[in-house]
């Protein structure tokens, strides 16, 4: 490899993805190593991240704030397609990557670099998501991975790092992995990998425990137009805001925790923490609209092809055909889906209280009433009756004679 090659690295500015610099440099031999650091509502100062990057021996050493692209494109759609991997997990991290990955890709593209490179281990979910992304987008492109090279411990990474002038981290260390953006944190290792453990409280930040939220409750109201959510409480609202809106009111009264054994796509099962109070009061809400508005063979289909896009997502395949083809289905599912739907919060609760369509309810109060003014023809049920449960009474008939 050349000196003269480039190479464009997701950079977060934590140990291992500035250990990632000087090893590319000098195992690589790559000289030119541009990082890239995007901001998705992580909170963290983007500065000083972009310096750290230079002080590590980066060429250059970029930042993007890619908030509004991640909840519009990424978040958004995922609440139309209530998104839960195995049932539970809002796919907070993984909606994250393929982000991150095309603007890797474009990066690469806009600088002539042959490579791109990530920080993630070789027994996580993330390189299969960046990878898969990077692959989809330009096959040309060469991925480089360091920490699937290296086997160095976070202690020896700490020593290599201050070998080529990267400051040791000055605070305590924390024995946990922790990811967070603008959707919520994922929380592993250290004392959570003993599935027989409660979490201790200290790995919780954006999420009140039971004991410390209102011990009032709080009733509110999410407004959605074709799936999209759109206001709370009547207040019209950016995506960005009514994001951090639905993670202020949720997380204040103790909802949105999750503590899962999840099966990650190299087949290993790992402990996961999740705090997503704002995207999980999104999604039961939107649910909750949708069996209002949506035909009982709609939403049965709907709720097994939404299975089947959370693990595309999970697994790396956000750019697909088939992806692409169950996005075409959800957004046909998604133009009557309009409406508001009460949520009382309380005590780690999120109760629906209450739902109504704008345009496309299919509860009809006069067919569905049992009072005077019910439509209902109850003389038709017989011969439906009769007719739904012809061949078991055939069955029925034909067994009774052995």
């Amino acid at each position: 490899m050349g000196n003269s090659r480039k190479v464009i690295l997701a950079y977060s500015g934590g140990v291992d993805t500035s250990a990632c610099i000087p090893f590319l440099k000098n195992e690589y031999q790559i000289e030119d190593v541009i990082a890239f650091a995007a901001d998705l509502g992580q909170g963290e100062e983007l500065e000083p991240i972009r310096k750290k990057a230079l002080l590590a021996g980066a060429s250059e050493s970029l930042v993007e704030d890619l908030i509004e692209p991640f909840i519009r494109d990424f978040a958004f759609p995922a609440i139309r397609a209530n998104a839960l991997y195995e049932g539970k997990y809002p796919l907070s991290t993984a909606l994250a990557r393929p982000l991150i990955a095309s603007r890797l890709v474009n990066l690469a593209l806009e600088r002539n670099a042959e490579f791109v490179a990530h920080g993630c281990t070789g027994k996580g979910n993330d390189q299969v998501r960046f990878d898969l992304a990077i692959a989809s987008l330009a096959p040309q492109l060469k991925i480089l991975s360091p920490a699937r090279k290296w086997s160095m411990s976070r202690e020896e990474l700490i020593v290599y790092g201050e070998k080529y002038g990267i400051p040791a981290p000055v605070s305590k260390k924390s024995p946990y992995s922790i990811d967070l953006n603008l959707l919520g944190r994922s929380i592993e290792a250290g004392s959570l990998e003993d599935p027989f453990i409660a979490p201790p409280e200290e790995v919780f930040q954006l999420i009140s425990s039971i004991e410390e939220s209102p011990e009032e409750s709080q009733e509110i109201e999410i407004s959605f137009e074709k799936g999209y959510p759109v206001s709370i409480d009547g207040k019209a609202l950016e995506p960005v805001l009514l994001l951090r809106t639905a993670n202020s009111l949720a997380g204040k009264h103790g909802f949105g925790r999750i503590d899962m054994i999840e099966n990650r796509v190299v087949g290993i099962k790992s402990r996961e923490i999740y705090e997503s109070p704002g995207l999980l009061l999104l999604i039961k809400c939107h649910q909750e609209l949708e069996s209002l508005t949506l035909s009982a063979d709609v939403l049965r289909t709907k709720s097994q092809l939404e299975r089947q896009w959370s693990d595309l997502v999970y697994q790396g395949f956000w750019f697909s055909p088939l992806k692409n083809a169950l996005d075409s289905f959800i957004d046909s599912t998604q133009e009557d889906v309009n409406g508001t739907v009460k949520v009382k919060l309380h005590k780690g609760n999120a109760i629906i209280t209450g739902r109504k369509s704008s345009s496309n309810s299919l509860y009809v109060s006069d067919i569905s009433t049992y009072g005077a003014e019910d439509k209902f023809d109850h003389s038709s049920a017989e011969g439906f009756i009769y007719i739904w449960g012809l061949a078991n009474r055939l069955w029925a008939s034909v067994t009774s004679k052995k």
